[in-house]
């Protein structure tokens, strides 16, 4: 038992009070878990653009005043009546996408989609139980993707924590929690490259990076990265890609250009941005029978327009929620995969910061000037 159980917590977190204002760093009041809740000591949490999207209110899932923050790993504090799985101590990261393990869709081999995830517009910001746990100065703070991680403290579902090797470095793995996961499982859950296909991943932020190292784990023979950024290409090859492409060297459309140094067009494909113009770039550079997966998060109400022969003609266009990857079931294993080697984290992270320069961090997101920036409450808490 901690000598915090039970108790309501005084802590340090980034609050945004309202849309596309910078972020506050506050005193807040955190209360204890309900039933099958969980409260977890943040010791470490990356920077998403999913992040820097939810403070400008162009996703559908926030509302403000909210903790923003949803890629972490941190020990657990304290459980609610009714848990059993995690224990005080335990090390874990933070998922945005539940897992239930008991509804069709997490008990399916086929889709990760738990329908806790599928929350109704009024519910967004709530808990499962239709309340908060997070206040400040008197007022409700809302909780982001059920899980608010730019907070000391943070009670989430138990449907969305799992536990992890304690061996493992926190400001690492913290990472997996989104992006890198989400990149990741691309070509190997959702598309299952093939060895010796041809590859594009168009944007080359932590996901798209991901999404390279993704497809030369699965054995793709050529890797096209393609980034406005020149600067990405030095640590695009790091992780796999072995050709670079900026759209702003060539005078044709970036579609074209890869269907000529294919002879045809790329076996796979991975949006890794969320811009419908690329969107429909990827589904072009698709040779015939080749297939484009949709991975980065468009804006709310964006649509794409494209020629359905394209489809037709036997591509296949898809997508999905983090990686195909199921929480409970993958993330163990992915941690215990970088403790062996077998896939990249630390070459991911730009920076480690305290929380108070979270603002900063946002920044130099936006500008391309980093990769992922992990953020720290405690410089020792990296344990």
């Amino acid at each position: 038992m901690s000598s915090t159980e039970g108790k309501v917590i005084k802590c340090k977190a980034a609050v945004a009070w309202a849309k596309d204002q910078p972020l506050s760093i506050e005193e807040i009041e955190v209360d204890p878990p309900k039933s099958r809740e969980v409260r977890v000591k943040i010791r470490a949490t990356g920077v998403c653009h999913t992040d820097v999207s939810g403070k400008r209110a162009i996703l559908p899932f926030v509302r403000f005043p909210a903790v923003l923050g949803h890629e972490a790993a941190g020990v657990v504090e304290s459980v609610g009546s009714a848990v059993t799985s995690f224990h005080v101590g335990d090390h874990v990261l933070t998922i945005f996408l539940p897992h239930c393990q008991q509804c069709p869709a997490c008990k399916s081999p086929d889709q990760n989609l738990c329908e806790k995830f599928m929350v109704p517009s009024e519910s967004v910001g709530l808990l499962f139980d239709g309340t908060t746990r997070m206040r400040c100065n008197g007022k409700t703070l809302y909780h982001f993707l059920g899980t608010s991680t730019y907070s000391e403290y943070t009670v989430v579902d138990e449907s969305q924590v799992v536990k992890v090797n304690k061996a493992a470095p926190l400001d690492k793995i913290s990472i997996l929690s989104c992006g890198v996961a989400t990149g990741y499982g691309s070509p190997i859950k959702i598309c299952k490259v093939k060895p010796g296909s041809t590859c594009a991943v168009f944007g080359l932020g932590t996901v798209g990076l991901g999404a390279v190292m993704g497809c030369r784990v699965q054995g793709a023979k050529r890797i096209f990265g393609i980034d406005i950024n020149k600067d990405k290409e030095e640590i695009a090859r790091t992780f796999g890609v072995t050709d670079f492409l900026n759209p702003n060297d060539h005078q044709k459309p970036i579609h074209e250009v890869l269907i000529e140094a294919t002879g045809g067009g790329c076996d796979f494909t991975f949006e890794c941005i969320g811009i419908p113009e690329v969107l429909q770039s990827a589904i072009n550079a698709c040779k015939t029978g080749g297939q484009s997966a949709i991975v980065g998060v468009p804006a709310e109400g964006k649509t794409v327009t494209f020629d359905p022969y394209k489809l037709l003609y036997g591509r296949v266009w898809t997508g999905g929620f983090y990686g195909g990857f199921k929480p409970k079931n993958d993330v163990p294993g992915l941690v215990d995969d970088y403790m062996q080697k077998k896939i990249m984290l630390d070459e991911f992270i730009s920076t480690t910061m305290p929380i108070d320069d979270v603002n900063k961090s946002f920044d130099l997101l936006l500008q391309g000037k980093i990769v992922k920036a992990v953020l720290y409450f405690n410089s020792g808490d990296f344990k």
